[in-house]
C-alpha cells in the first residue's frame, strides 16, 4: 500500500514542478498560484517548482519504506 501513496505523492509533486516550470493555465494550478501569490509574490512559480521537488522526493521515500 506504500507503493501506492507514494507514487500518487510523487504525481502530485510531478505536477507542481511541471506546472510551475511551465505557468500553466490549468485551473486547479491557478487556485494554487492564487493561493500562494499572497505570501511569495512574483516568485510564486519558483516556490511551487520547490515545492514540487520536495513532494517528489517525500514521495519516493514513502514509497521505497523509508518514511511511514
Amino acid at each position: 500500500m506504500h507503493i501506492l501513496w507514494g507514487c500518487l505523492i510523487a504525481a502530485v509533486g510531478l505536477f507542481m514542478l511541471v506546472s510551475a516550470t511551465l505557468k500553466s493555465q490549468f485551473i486547479v494550478y491557478r487556485l494554487l498560484v492564487a493561493r500562494s501569490k499572497i505570501l511569495w509574490g512574483e516568485r510564486v512559480h519558483g516556490f511551487h517548482q520547490v515545492a514540487g521537488i520536495l513532494v517528489i522526493a517525500f514521495g519516493i521515500l514513502f514509497a521505497v519504506g523509508v518514511i511511514g
